[in-house]
């Protein structure tokens, strides 16, 4: 089987990538626009193998998205290039109305005139096509109750433009879907954190800020809640959904494991100290430098994911533990200085966005 993977050099797309080579007999073809967050060096131990092939190719242009899918006849689309930090949407809000909107409309448009030109020419091929749109818990909005949790059935309220743009999306899928038989599925993740993350997103960038010496920001009073997904398990989850789930459906993806944004730092602070205590503050420890900051404008309270729908019908569930991906993610970061330290050369230094 061949799998279209948009965004595949992105942190959740490499991890994607990477697992459907190593760990599967899958063929992958990787399209990806490398703006600042794409990095193919998240996927050099994949870039030589055979089954493999990069397309450098924005998801908003039509003519090199339709030729990519005339030259690979994919049997599978998995749609993760997206424009993804919720600060970087209050900062611009454009850039993610053009990829998240435009360029899924896009993609859905040549996805559904390659499926029905399949239905002439294989039909057996376009039986078993699928398109799997992957997307936020973000689009559910805040949770209130401290008891629920989102489902596949909690009502849309996005909160920033960047989760406007995701639920968006998802009703255009939704919508291909119903209007037109384009075969889709969706599914809705949690937070993310592992290997290869870009360094402006809360994990990594604690990591590497503790390592410099420079203060660990803290929005508000930390007390936001998040669900964490270690993101191979999250890769795992989503070929499961992709060549598994029921056309139609939408599948909540969760790591049960829900921490503050205080309690996540603290974590972190403490594995330094363990594992790299020749960079604490002199004195004392990581935790030394948490400093916080005003909160984000708009910022939700409770993120929480009931991930039963995907356990029970695709007989996934994580299998890392908080406390054991945490451990990896950080153990990972002090033995690939080399890869961050090069993201860092680039366009992203550090600095806090979203600030109004």
């Amino acid at each position: 089987m061949k799998i279209l993977v948009t965004g595949g050099a992105g942190f959740i797309g490499s991890a994607v990538v990477r697992h459907l080579i190593h760990d599967t007999e899958h063929a992958v073809v990787n399209l990806d626009a490398l703006t600042y967050a794409g990095n193919l060096e998240s996927l050099s131990g994949v870039a030589d193998h055979e089954r493999y092939v990069f397309e450098h190719v924005d998801i908003t242009d039509a003519e090199a998205v339709a030729r990519v899918l005339g030259e690979h006849r994919p049997d599978v689309i998995m749609h993760l290039a997206a424009e993804s930090h919720v600060d970087r949407s209050i900062d611009g809000p454009a850039a993610f109305m053009h990829t998240n909107i435009m360029g899924t409309y896009t993609l859905l448009e040549a996805a559904r005139t390659y499926w029905q030109g399949l239905q002439q020419s294989a039909p057996e091929k376009a039986a078993g096509f699928r398109f799997h749109h992957v997307s936020t818990d973000e689009v559910y909005g805040d949770l209130e109750d401290p008891a629920e949790l989102f489902t596949e059935e909690t009502s849309y309220a996005p909160s920033s433009p960047y989760s406007a743009s995701k639920a968006s999306s998802d009703h255009l899928v939704r919508a291909w879907q119903r209007t037109f038989g384009l075969p889709a599925v969706l599914s809705n993740c949690s937070n993310n954190y592992g290997p290869y993350h870009f360094p402006e997103k809360l994990i990594p960038l604690m990591i590497l800020n503790a390592l410099a010496g420079k203060p660990l920001p803290v929005y508000g009073n930390g007390q936001q809640v998040r669900d964490w997904l270690y993101v191979e398990d999250h890769a795992r989850a989503l070929v499961r959904v992709a060549l598994e789930g029921h056309n139609g459906e939408t599948y909540n993806i969760g790591g049960h494991n829900e921490k503050t944004n205080l309690e996540v730092v603290h974590a972190l602070c403490d594995l330094l100290d363990e594992l790299a205590p020749e960079n604490a503050p002199r004195g004392g420890g990581y935790r030394e430098l948490i400093t916080f900051v005003a909160d984000r404008p708009g910022h939700d309270l409770r993120y929480a994911i009931d991930a039963g729908k995907i356990e029970r019908e695709l007989g996934w569930r994580p299998e890392e533990t908080f406390s054991t991906g945490l451990r990896k993610t950080v153990e990972w970061y002090l033995h690939h200085r080399e890869w961050w330290q090069r993201v860092q050369d680039g366009s992203y230094q550090g600095q806090r966005l979203g600030v109004l």
